[in-house]
């Protein structure tokens, strides 16, 4: 699709070519993804932000698939509206404090991100990201052939000083990705003050924002910053996904679009699968609006288990392993960012010997998007699906795999 904005010339300077830094993250000699090692039969994997099955609402969300196969005419098998099933955007759009003409319902939160791409973007164009990064928005980025502008990324999020140095400087995106709540693999979260400023920056340059949210509502105290930045603004797509909450398998997301993308949303979502299930959607639609709280019940009991094991961790880790690790422990998302203190230790090294203790985690090198931060010096620990017991087994594992450089 043609571009929608009106901009700049976007300079080729300080861009990193995204196929290229692609075949580098992927290379299991270069980063060595976790994913690529055959673990050993008792291992404990800390890898992905899955969400534990025992915090699903499995029976209610059987008793609302069981009602609308029930519905008379059989709405849910057949084929819908593009935009999706007009109660479940009903919903989201009072959320989120929307027009319901600007929810789009899409098959999880990556199809969202990639519809985003091919309404934004051209061949070639230059995109702000964060560094360190959730790698799988550049597998994204190669439908556009982008360039990228790695932005750092730390405890509050995209770091704004950067990237307006980097505007001021020349530099002329056509998009800038972050993930502001809980960000993935860095558990920063970007305040409320920043979110105007980034909206203020995107509006006064010309790019647009993608704020990818799928841990926005993990937060562990039920406090979250507002999104209302994002979802006043004409220069952000914000995304965001069931996954974390109801569970990946349902491939059910939303964006809110800005009005003036609505149009070319739907021309093309009409033009690729045409909607997302019509089952999933009036089931989804059928759950959460079964009652007021509903949705809400649902992250009420999740979230005080999801506290517990992200502090049992970062506890077990300083017992463990004591002055190994620098922890911040997260205000909410699926992961602890620990960083290895000692410039020493070999964090290669340490991967491969943590796998031969039975201990799986994704390497911080795996997230780097440019130079810059330190990501290499980090381990990205996956705690949602794991036990306490689990975990405490899992630091003393660590600190064995540690052991072995002493």
């Amino acid at each position: 699709m043609s571009h929608l904005l009106a901009d700049a010339t976007r300079p080729h300077t300080d861009a990193t070519p995204v196929p290229e830094l692609i075949r580098a993250l992927t290379d299991p000699k270069g980063f060595g993804d976790a994913t690529l090692r055959t673990p050993r039969a008792d291992a404990i994997e800390l890898l992905g932000g899955i969400p534990d099955p025992d915090l699903l609402p499995g029976a209610q969300l059987a008793d609302a698939y069981a009602a609308a196969l029930a519905e008379p005419g059989l709405p849910a098998l057949q084929y819908g509206r593009t935009e999706g099933v007009p109660e479940l955007r009903e919903w989201i759009a009072a959320r989120e404090a929307v027009p319901v003409s600007r929810i789009l319902i899409t098959n999880g939160g990556f199809h969202g991100l990639a519809l985003a791409i091919q309404l934004v973007l051209e061949r070639g164009d230059l995109v702000a990201v964060d560094n360190p990064i959730f790698p799988l928005f550049l597998r994204g980025l190669e439908l556009a052939d982008a360039r990228i502008l790695p932005i750092r990324v730390g405890a509050d999020g995209l770091d704004l000083d950067e990237l307006e140095a980097r505007l001021a400087a020349g530099a002329r995106p056509a998009a800038l990705y972050t993930v502001p709540d809980f960000h993935n693999p860095s558990q920063g979260v970007l305040p409320e003050s920043a979110r105007r400023h980034l909206v203020a920056l995107a509006e006064r340059y010309g790019f647009i924002v993608f704020a990818d949210n799928p841990y926005r509502e993990i937060a562990f105290d039920g406090v979250t910053e507002s999104v209302a930045a994002f979802n006043e603004s004409d220069h952000v797509v914000h995304i965001n996904t069931f996954t974390k909450t109801l569970g990946p398998g349902l491939r059910l997301g939303w964006v809110v679009l800005p009005e003036r993308f609505t149009a070319n949303a739907v021309k093309l979502r009409s033009r690729n699968d045409s909607h997302s299930s019509q089952l999933t959607q009036h089931a989804i639609a059928r759950f959460v609006t079964s009652h007021e709280t509903a949705f809400d019940e649902v992250l009420q009991r999740a979230r005080p288990v999801y506290a517990e094991r992200a502090a049992a961790l970062a506890a077990a880790l300083e017992r463990e392993a004591p002055g190994e690790f620098e922890v911040r422990p997260p205000r909410g998302g699926f992961f602890v960012w620990a960083r290895l203190r000692d410039d020493a230790i070999d964090e290669a090294r340490l991967a491969a010997d943590a796998s031969l203790e039975g201990i799986e985690y994704q390497r911080g090198a795996f997230f780097t998007s440019g130079e810059g931060t330190d990501a290499d010096r980090h381990l990205r620990l996956g705690f949602s699906r794991a036990s306490v017991a689990e975990l405490d087994e899992a630091a003393r594992r660590l600190a064995a795999a540690i052991a072995r450089q002493r």
